[in-house]
């Protein structure tokens, strides 16, 4: 019996129909939370810049027994690619946290090495969640867990137990600082196998250039990124062109966020400033953690009291780390640090970001030092602006 001929075209056509269905039909599986019972799986995405208290922000969350926590997984994208730039790396680092959302560790294939522990992915040691079953036995979930324990019990472990680890939480939470704009995140707002909360982290802008320039070696390659120097690491940054981009990129997050958004984005997105944070941290805490489905509970009540009411303000060597410190003092020394001629620099670069987050611009070096006046003003922008379907178009 003969069988039929088909064409090399049809047979490739068909191969092509076969695999987007397959693609389809894996993107709609979603991964069981065996803590999370029948309640939907929880992802919440901390967005925010270099030196805004997002590493403070993202111990917050890690702490949380009902969290599976990694800080900042799109180094790795900008860490390979690092002749690119911001808006052409945005594709990347999405599809990225989208699949580590999804637990699927597979991802890194193509920026770890084949054999690979846990502790190739950057900043492993402050997820408590890797240093906890089923990833390691160094904390049980409910413990505060240390950085430098993790480091010496857990920095061997298998990297498969990265995705087991992530499986088993009701609540994954990333801390990204690579995303400047937020429609770059429309698709996975709207994605069904996603239920993403945004928690939008800003800073007065005059205190992120002070920490910048504490820590300007180490941003120097993210800095290139962001200007698109094609490789090149940007450490001096004399005509602050990253700090200007940094407001820009705020700006066009929140007025994306609070003017007009989308109906998915309601009841998703959380706009806090850091200096409202350390204020008043359990009260703006508690509040984070309802918008996210999380109680406080009376340990990390403690630990945040303990954090955040430290003496000093932290060693430079622990810029990057959460360490305990007087939270409320470090929010202002760059009122004691900068000069005010870089002040009215930055004032006059991020005027728009200063006005549409709430900071109070000073005019003299007097206004400066005085302690007593506050700069941070009320804001009103807690409630979306819902636009109706029958509001007027611009230009209509």
């Amino acid at each position: 019996m003969r069988l039929p001929r088909f064409s090399s075209a049809f047979v490739l056509s068909l191969l092509i129909v076969q695999t987007c269905i397959l693609v389809f039909l894996v993107s709609r599986q979603t991964p069981s939370s065996p803590t999370a019972g029948n309640r939907e799986r929880v992802h919440v995405l901390v967005l925010s810049s270099w030196r805004s208290g997002s590493s403070f922000l993202g111990q917050v969350f890690s702490q949380h027994p009902d969290v599976f926590y990694l800080m900042e997984p799109a180094w790795h994208v900008w860490d390979a690619l690092s002749q690119g730039s911001a808006p052409t790396l945005h594709m990347a680092v999405r599809d990225l946290v989208r699949s580590v959302f999804l637990c699927d560790m597979d991802v890194f294939d193509a920026y770890l090495p084949w054999r690979r522990n846990i502790s190739d992915l950057f900043q492993w040691a402050v997820s408590r969640a890797l240093c906890s079953p089923p990833a390691c036995n160094a904390y049980a979930r409910r413990s505060i867990s240390s950085e430098e324990v993790c480091k010496s019990l857990c920095a061997t472990r298998p990297f498969s137990l990265a995705r087991e680890s992530c499986s088993s939480y009701s609540h994954v939470v990333l801390k990204e600082v690579r995303f400047f704009n937020l429609q770059v995140l429309y698709p996975l707002l709207s994605d069904p196998a996603l239920n993403l909360h945004i928690v939008h982290l800003v800073r007065d802008p005059r205190a992120v250039l002070r920490s910048r320039e504490q820590a300007a070696k180490a941003l120097a390659r993210d800095n290139g990124i962001i200007l698109g120097t094609n490789g090149t690491w940007v450490e001096a940054d004399p005509r602050l062109r990253v700090v200007s981009e940094v407001c820009r990129s705020h700006v066009r997050i929140a007025e994306a966020a609070l003017h007009k958004p989308p109906p998915f984005l309601q009841d998703r997105y959380r706009l806090v400033r850091y200096e409202d944070l350390v204020r008043d941290p359990l009260t703006q805490i508690r509040e984070l953690y309802a918008f996210t489905g999380l109680n406080l509970t009376q340990k990390l009540q403690t630990w945040i009291h303990n954090i955040t009411h430290g003496s000093g303000p932290g060693s430079h060597r622990e810029a990057f780390k959460t360490s305990s410190r007087d939270a409320l003092s470090v929010s202002q020394a760059w009122r004691l640090t900068l000069p005010f001629d870089k002040i009215q620099q930055v004032q006059e670069l991020c005027a728009g970001a200063l006005q549409l987050l709430g900071y109070r611009p000073v005019h003299s070096e007097l206004e400066q030092r005085d302690l007593s006046l506050d700069l941070l003003l009320p804001r009103g922008m807690d409630k979306f602006k819902w636009a109706s379907s029958t509001d007027a178009q611009p230009g209509s």
